[in-house]
């Protein structure tokens, strides 16, 4: 590394240290061209990325115009609190008045054990054990494997719950008395096709271990329904495990139809509505009313997007595209055909669309002569779809309608390989090679620098000789000044 330049001109008492900044300062104006070069170019790529995401801004929201669900929208009114209705907008959702009851609704089954003293007691032992589940939803059983001395009630909770296609979960309840800890089962989803009909334990194959405890804990098998004229209610199990709530499937009557469901939340069972149920009112409650009716704030809320897209489009190539004329300085695209290029085909997608004599502003939809800029007229655009919704679709979203027509202009500088991706990599092409002219600039300079470095410290050295010189023969000169004169006095 070079020495300091704050020690040149120590010996010959010239600012040569000041002088060696001045020269650097002036050598690196070169550095500073380059460099707001680069800035300017930098900030021209970020332009672009913004002039992106405001053309793509309009895409998205001129998509959303040519979609069928757009122009289909409906809104549910529930009276009554056993249930909500939400709904999905689309061509095939009819509006209309449902009569819905509510007679009972889905729930999981939940199972327990007997109680035992010590939560953490192994309860087999002598090699591995298999715990075995079958639910109503498969004909295959479903295992889980123990490992040997990992019997306790808390390792049994740990691997249920660590198989995530069991379909089960497990907890341990805090009963009270002498056996409190309680091993309680529950299916995950609710319905009847959901629930365990049977749990086995048994010695893993090769395994000697003794499953008596653990066996007589958790087996259970599903009691049969008794008949008609045996009696009332089930055989109970002869099990340790129990079942504490049955599982049941929701049932629903709607316009006078029974539904079944394993869920309460029902779907398509009304084509485009959901149904989430949430109190049962029985056989002999009394049905609530569901009215699905048309909405028309869907397509006019589309419509107001796209409007306020295309408006933010105007507003950022006129920002990115100004030039302050007091400052005399320009925005990062003034100038730059590209963006006034992107902004004359997005407003040529608009001029002259008309389909079937429907144009935009026969339904309230207006340019600005003076900035370009839409509005919309909301009483004449609710008034229009209410009278003539169909025609309105089409010149939103028919082969030539107003969605295809903007995605294409949009589409030829936003997607992958169009005109704005080719400007940008030609910007990182022009940095790249200005960052390399910067470098090698920048090392020639610290060459030239370092050669006036030397040259100083070879100045100050001589500089410093020669005032070493000159003192010695100021002083030479002083003696015989002073000899002379002496003499001089003697005579």
């Amino acid at each position: 590394m070079a020495a300091s330049i704050s020690s040149i001109g120590v010996g010959s008492g010239l600012p040569l240290d000041t002088l060696l900044q001045q020269l650097r300062t002036a050598e690196n104006a070169p550095l500073a061209a380059l460099q707001t070069r680069a800035d300017k170019e930098q900030q021209r790529f970020s332009a672009y990325g913004t002039l992106k995401s405001a053309l793509d801004a309009v895409s998205t929201a001129a998509q959303a115009l040519g979609k069928s669900e757009t122009f289909h929208g409906v809104k549910a009114n529930v009276v009554g609190d056993s249930f909500t209705a939400t709904t999905k907008s689309g061509a095939g959702v009819i509006p209309g008045n449902y009569s819905v009851k509510v007679e009972s609704l889905a729930q999981a089954q939940v199972m327990r054990t007997d109680g035992v003293a010590d939560r953490k007691e192994q309860l087999a032992q002598g090699g591995k054990v298999e715990i075995s589940f079958k639910l109503a939803n498969s004909d295959d059983l479903h295992t889980i494997t123990l490992e040997a001395g990992k019997t306790s009630l808390e390792d049994v909770v740990k691997a249920i719950n660590a198989d995530s296609k069991l379909g089960v979960s497990a907890t341990i309840m805090n009963a009270g008395g002498d056996t409190p800890h309680v091993l309680m089962l529950s299916a995950n989803e609710t319905g009847t096709e959901n629930r365990i009909t049977s749990i086995s334990v048994q010695a893993a194959e090769g395994s000697s271990a003794d499953v008596t405890t653990l066996q007589g804990l958790l087996a259970y098998d599903e009691p049969a329904p008794v008949e008609p004229g045996d009696g009332e209610g089930e055989v109970p199990a002869p099990t340790g495990m129990r079942q504490i709530v049955a599982s049941a499937d929701a049932k629903v009557v709607i316009n006078g139809i029974e539904v079944t469901a394993q869920s309460n939340k029902l779907e398509n069972v009304i084509d485009g509505v959901t149904l989430d149920l949430k109190k049962a009112v029985g056989a002999e409650g009394a049905a609530e009313t569901l009215q699905v009716t048309r909405d028309d704030s869907v397509t006019t809320t589309a419509v107001n997007n796209f409007v306020n897209a295309y408006n933010a489009l105007q507003s950022t190539i006129k920002s990115l595209t100004s030039y302050d004329v007091d400052a005399q300085q320009g925005a990062a695209l003034t100038g730059d055909s590209l963006a006034r290029r992107a902004q004359s085909q997005v407003r040529d997608a608009l001029n002259g669309l008309a389909i079937n004599g429907v144009t935009l502003a026969s339904i309230g939809i207006k340019t600005d002569p003076t900035t370009g800029n839409l509005s919309v007229d909301s009483t004449k655009l609710n008034e229009a779809l209410t009278n003539n919704r169909a025609e309105i679709e089409q010149l939103f979203s028919a082969e030539n309608g107003l969605s295809k027509r903007v995605t294409s202009a949009v589409e030829l500088f936003t997607k992958s390989d169009g005109l704005i991706k080719t400007s940008q990599d030609g910007i990182q092409r022009t940095l790249k090679l200005l960052e390399g002219q910067y470098e090698q600039m920048e090392a020639r300079i610290d060459q030239k620098m370092e050669t006036y470095r030397l040259q100083f410290v070879q100045l100050d050295s001589m500089m410093a000789q020669m005032n070493g010189i000159s003192s010695y023969l100021s002083s030479q000169l002083s003696m015989l000044e002073n000899l002379a004169s002496s003499n001089s006095k003697k005579s």
